[in-house]
């Protein structure tokens, strides 16, 4: 069920993308390289392709919601599980998996369309 809209996934994007910066330090496993720096550049990656979206939030809208929600997805996959992957669970994993599996529910549960009048899909399908 498609409940969020593009314009409050465009708010968590941004949300999500400080968060999974500030995580490591947050959650306190800062001291762990691997641990520290995924989360860090999902983070990164995040508020780099969402100012590169075709939604409310986007600066450029070059890249579609549909990409946007797809990548989200796969973020969320590597992020959820990259403890096991990396090696690092006995560590630290809760961080990684608990923000992975919301990072996937808000994909799986976000409107593909942006409802903004100024979106290039929705002046591409008029012409």
């Amino acid at each position: 069920m498609k409940i969020i809209s593009t314009k409050t996934h465009g708010v968590l994007d941004y949300l999500m993308g400080v968060l999974l910066i500030a995580s490591p330090w947050i959650f306190g496993f800062a001291d762990n390289e691997t641990a520290k720096w995924i989360p860090v550049i999902l983070g990164i990656g995040a508020l780099l392709y969402s100012l590169l979206t075709d939604y409310e939030f986007g600066m450029s809208k070059t890249i579609s919601m549909k990409t946007h929600l797809t990548l989200d997805t796969v973020s969320g996959i590597f992020l959820a599980a990259s403890p096991w992957i990396f090696g690092f669970a006995d560590e630290v994993y809760m961080p990684h998996l608990i923000l992975g599996i919301l990072e996937i529910g808000a994909a799986a549960m976000t409107k593909s369309t942006p409802s903004s009048a100024n979106s290039n899909a929705r002046h591409i399908h008029a012409a």
